[in-house]
């Protein structure tokens, strides 16, 4: 609808279309990102405005994102920086709960590693490079790039300067090595092999969120279940997370977890 009313003219994609549609997906550390309602209003801004915003880091990586996708022959691309309207509760709630099965459904996953200068997918731990991070590029200790990960069929790496370094099933040893997640599941998904609960849960022990009720919503995809989003919940997320798997699983790992 923003989008519309700046340029009539412009083709959106029905909502929901997520199944009919061939798109490209973003996975990404955050930063200094342009929003939805900056990328909206961006015509209508005067031109220092828009220029500031352009040079922004985070637009560069929407910019470049959207490249790739062209290059790879795809008319859409979907990133969750630009493409939720935060202001609208209902929105973000809506996206948060379909997010797993956006990334599912997407053609590709593009994974920015935006603390990579290497050519090539570091393959052992360096805790000199990577300091703040266990040793691993800093994508891989945060909570929501654990679904970005597990849920999309192709997942593609690129290093800082979007050099394609890797992706997922080639390279599929090392993640195991990086994540503990099996080998199976990194290639062929969750129903690949026999997973209990307490196995899926400890994937996401040592991963971090910026808000504490992340820690539970990052989790409802990879478990199946759906709740809505209560933001200065904080704790209590992750008790209303449980609930919601013990309602639909008998699975009792959950009580060892």
């Amino acid at each position: 609808m923003h989008i519309r009313q700046t340029d009539p003219k412009r083709e959106v994609p029905k909502k929901l279309d997520d199944k009919g549609t061939r798109y490209a997906i973003l996975s990404h550390r955050w930063g200094d990102e342009v929003g939805y309602e900056e990328m909206t209003g961006l015509m209508k801004m005067e031109k220092g405005e828009r220029e500031e915003v352009r040079q922004r880091y985070g637009y560069q990586k929407i910019i470049k994102s959207c490249e790739q996708a062209m290059k790879d022959g795809y008319q859409w691309m979907w990133i969750d920086t630009c493409c939720i309207d935060k202001r609208s509760s209902s929105e973000l709630s809506e996206a948060i709960n379909s997010m797993y099965r956006w990334y599912q459904n997407a053609q590709v996953c593009y994974v920015y590693l935006n603390d990579v200068n290497d050519s090539v997918f570091p393959t052992e731990a360096n805790y000199s490079k990577f300091s703040k991070s266990n040793g691993q590029p800093e994508w891989f200790g945060r909570g929501w790039t654990l679904q970005e990960l597990i849920a999309p069929k192709q997942v593609e790496f690129f290093n800082k300067d979007w050099a394609f370094i890797g992706n997922k099933r080639h390279i599929a040893p090392m993640l195991q090595r990086a994540t503990g997640i099996p080998h199976e599941v990194l290639t062929s998904g969750l129903a690949a092999k026999r997973l209990c609960i307490a196995e899926i849960m400890s994937w996401a022990a040592r991963r971090k969120t910026t808000r504490v009720e992340d820690r539970a919503y990052s989790l409802m995809g990879l478990f199946g279940v759906n709740m809505p989003m209560l933001y200065g919940e904080g704790e209590k997320a992750f008790q209303r997370l449980q609930l919601e798997i013990i309602r639909v699983s008998s699975d009792h790992s959950i009580f060892a977890w």
